[in-house]
C-alpha cells in the first residue's frame, strides 16, 4: 500500500486459421466422386490472455473513463511469490490489495480507472483458471477474510503494509458467487479504509479494489470504495 500512497492518479484479438482450399474453386475435390466439397474452416480459440483482454471493460463501457495499465513506479511486488506475511492465510487479501493474481491462474490482467488524478482509483484484476481453480480461489479468499479479522502485515520489495483489521461486507450479488471485505490500515498516524469486491463468473475471477491515493499522500483519512458503475460494467462483460 506504500505504492498506492504515492499514486495521484489489447483489444480482444481472435486468431483464425483457415484450412487450405483448392485454387480457384474454394473447395477440395472429393477423391471418390470427383465432386468438389466445401473446405473445412478451423477457428483457433483465444489464449487465456487474449480472452481476458476481450473481457476487460473499455472506455465506452464506463462513460469514457480511461482504462489504463497501473503504473510500475511504486509497485508493491512483481509477483505473489515476492510477498511475505506474518500470517500466510491472509495472502489472498494482500495480493488483492496490490493487484497481484490470486492462486495460480492461467492468465491475469489489471487495469485502473479514475475520473481524475485526485479522485478515487478503482483497480480491476481479472484472472482465468483451469477447471475448478476459480472456485478454490474463492474458498481461499473466504477463509482469509474469516481468519484475518485482527489484521496482518505484508512485506515486499515495495515496502511494508500493515493492516489493522479486516471485516466482511455485503456486496451486490453478481456472477456465480461474490464477496466483499474492507481492510483498515494506519499510515503516518492516519487511518485509511480500502474496500474490495471479489466476483467469480465461471472460471474467471474479477477483483475490484479502491484507493484514494491523494488522501493518503495528504495525510487525510480515506474510505475508498470501488466505483459502482465500474463494477457493474465489468460484471456485465463477464456474463
Amino acid at each position: 500500500m506504500k505504492r498506492a500512497a504515492m499514486l495521484a492518479a489489447s483489444a480482444f484479438s481472435a486468431l483464425s486459421l483457415a484450412a487450405p482450399t483448392a485454387c480457384g474453386t474454394g473447395a477440395e475435390s472429393d477423391g471418390t466422386t470427383g465432386e468438389p466439397r466445401p473446405s473445412a474452416s478451423v477457428t483457433k480459440p483465444p489464449t487465456p490472455a487474449e480472452r481476458l483482454a476481450g473481457l476487460m471493460v473499455t472506455p465506452a463501457d464506463v462513460d469514457g473513463q480511461p482504462v489504463e495499465p497501473p503504473s510500475d513506479d511504486f509497485r508493491f511486488a512483481k509477483s505473489p511469490e515476492e510477498v511475505t506475511l506474518d500470517q500466510q492465510v491472509c495472502a489472498p487479501l494482500a495480493h488483492a490489495a496490490n493487484q497481484l493474481p490470486l492462486g495460480a491462474p492461467q492468465a491475469d490482467l489489471t487495469r485502473v480507472l479514475s475520473k481524475g488524478p485526485t479522485a478515487t482509483h478503482t483497480y480491476i484484476t481479472l484472472t482465468t483458471y483451469a477447471a475448478g481453480g476459480a472456485q478454490a480461489v474463492m474458498n481461499e479468499v473466504k477463509e482469509a477474510v474469516g481468519s484475518c479479522g485482527d489484521g496482518f502485515t505484508a512485506k515486499a520489495s515495495g515496502g511494508t503494509s500493515s493492516y489493522d483489521s479486516v471485516t466482511a461486507e455485503e456486496v451486490a450479488p453478481a456472477g456465480d458467487e461474490s464477496l466483499g471485505f474492507k481492510a483498515a490500515m494506519t499510515f503516518r498516524g492516519v487511518t485509511h479504509t480500502h474496500h474490495t469486491e471479489v466476483v467469480r463468473h465461471g472460471d474467471v475471477i474479477g477483483v475490484y479494489f479502491a484507493v484514494d491515493g491523494m488522501a493518503i499522500a495528504e495525510a487525510r483519512p480515506s474510505d475508498a470504495k470501488p466505483a459502482e458503475t465500474v463494477v457493474k460494467a465489468q460484471n456485465a462483460r463477464l456474463k
